[in-house]
């Protein structure tokens, strides 16, 4: 439980801990090294087509953590590079589901320095240092949640629900749900100063499961899949969004198996039509439906939506029908003409890489935002399909393929109306790519959920 997360003499932001003056000596001391990858990676403009990109080689960006985030760790990726497939079977991975923990490093998480947060075991740990919570860098609103966890006897954590960034109260800032079988106002499973969970059995010292569901104001929470809460938030403080926190106060706690799908998506493709779609002028490649699904071949070309998106979370399912093929999905792309037909982000799709090596990829690799950063892993192969997450909020855009996270960036060049020459907020059509004559893919889903406006 946590009344606001007072560290030292003064309270920081959950989750977004500014670091010290003498981390950051130390961080920057420590790569130096890097210093010219990073200027590369921050200053890059261009456009893929139709112009020059002056961008890091695959090699060179995934040398660098991805995540660029303010309290985050900027980290060296461990070599070799460790790949753990995340433990989600393939429906869940139809359904949406990612996972937010890799099983061997704390990638895609907002990293507070003064606890010490870390892997051991295939487990996200900490037991030491002042309490924090180490956060996703997004605001989730509606959404399935899961995960596994322990505390050792006479601990106290928790884990925190559409958090504000500095939460100073429970009842207000965040739900807490409280990891803690001695606290007596709210006891395990009770959304802390808002709902007591009654007759909840002891959890301390072994491993147990939650699983919540936060749809609306409506908060639904399983324990070891027994139901044990089911909450309506009526109070003059409810929260429709904000980030997800594990919480370190007490004793050493450790988290596994952490899981998220959204609730509440567009269909962008019926399955049927290309009713919602429009081809861009100038286009050379072929677009129909095959089988239920988007066909695409013979490019260059590109098919966009005819609606626009900012921030969202777009699910895919896609297949390449060659090697090594080569093809994209756009997004907070300008509308495309004759003369400019992709200005937008591109999440990169190919499957292919060098010396037998899936961390690295031939061209950026699937999952990457070709030209800024690249893919960490091919999880993907041709001629299977295979399942995409892209998670675009602000300037902090991330990618899941197969449920496994493979780009975490944050885009910290200025602002510009163009992808390529620099950071763009606003909302884009998403489009997809006809490359070159040997294009040969096929989309069956295409499915949204935009972010509401805070």
């Amino acid at each position: 439980m946590c009344l606001g997360l007072t560290f030292g003499s003064s309270t920081s932001k959950a989750g977004c801990c500014s670091l010290t003056h003498d981390a950051k000596r130390d961080i920057d001391m420590s790569h130096r090294s890097l210093a010219v990858s990073l200027v590369v990676i921050i200053l890059q403009v261009g456009c893929e087509q139709g112009g020059t990109d002056l961008a890091p080689s695959p090699r060179e960006t995934s040398l660098v953590s991805n995540s660029v985030g303010s309290g985050a760790t900027v980290a060296v990726e461990a070599q070799p590079f460790q790949f753990q497939a995340p433990n989600l079977t393939p429906q869940e991975i139809r359904d949406g589901w990612i996972s937010l923990f890799d099983g061997v490093s704390l990638f895609g998480w907002d990293v507070p320095q003064v606890t010490n947060w870390r892997v051991e075991d295939g487990c996200i740990v900490a037991d030491s240092g002042e309490e924090s919570l180490l956060t996703t860098p997004f605001n989730f609103d509606n959404f399935e949640f899961r995960c596994e966890f322990h505390l050792e006897p006479d601990g106290n954590s928790g884990v925190f629900l559409r958090t504000a960034a500095d939460p100073q109260s429970p009842a207000t800032d965040t739900y807490e749900l409280n990891i803690c079988d001695s606290h007596e106002a709210y006891p395990t499973g009770s959304l802390v100063a808002r709902h007591k969970a009654v007759n909840i059995p002891a959890v301390e010292g072994d491993w147990h499961v939650f699983r919540v569901i936060c749809d609306g104001f409506r908060i639904q929470v399983w324990l070891d899949e027994r139901s044990i809460v089911d909450f309506n938030d009526e109070s003059e403080s409810p929260r429709s969004t904000g980030t997800i926190g594990l919480q370190m106060r007490e004793g050493r706690i450790a988290f596994r198996n952490v899981f998220l799908r959204p609730i509440g998506t567009t269909e962008l493709f019926n399955g049927k039509s290309l009713d919602g779609w429009s081809v861009v002028d100038g286009n050379q490649g072929e677009f129909g439906v095959v089988d239920g699904a988007i066909h695409v071949s013979n490019g260059p070309g590109f098919l966009q939506t005819n609606s626009v998106h900012s921030d969202f979370i777009l699910n895919v399912e896609a297949r390449t029908n060659g090697d090594a093929l080569n093809s994209g999905i756009f997004f907070r792309a300008m509308s495309g003409t004759k003369e400019s037909p992709s200005h937008g982000y591109e999440f990169q799709i190919h499957n292919g890489f060098e010396d037998d090596d899936r961390a690295t990829p031939t061209d950026f690799g699937t999952g990457a935002v070709f030209r800024r950063v690249a893919a960490r892993y091919v999880v993907a192969d041709d001629h299977e399909w295979f399942y995409a997450t892209l998670i675009a909020q602000g300037d902090r855009i991330s990618t899941w393929v197969n449920g496994y996270q493979v780009v975490d960036w944050q885009d910290m060049r200025e602002a510009d109306e163009n992808p390529r020459r620099g950071k763009r907020l606003e909302p884009g059509h998403i489009s997809l790519q006809g490359h070159d004559p040997t294009t040969d893919l096929d989309f069956r889903v295409l499915r949204i959920h935009d972010f509401a406006d805070e």
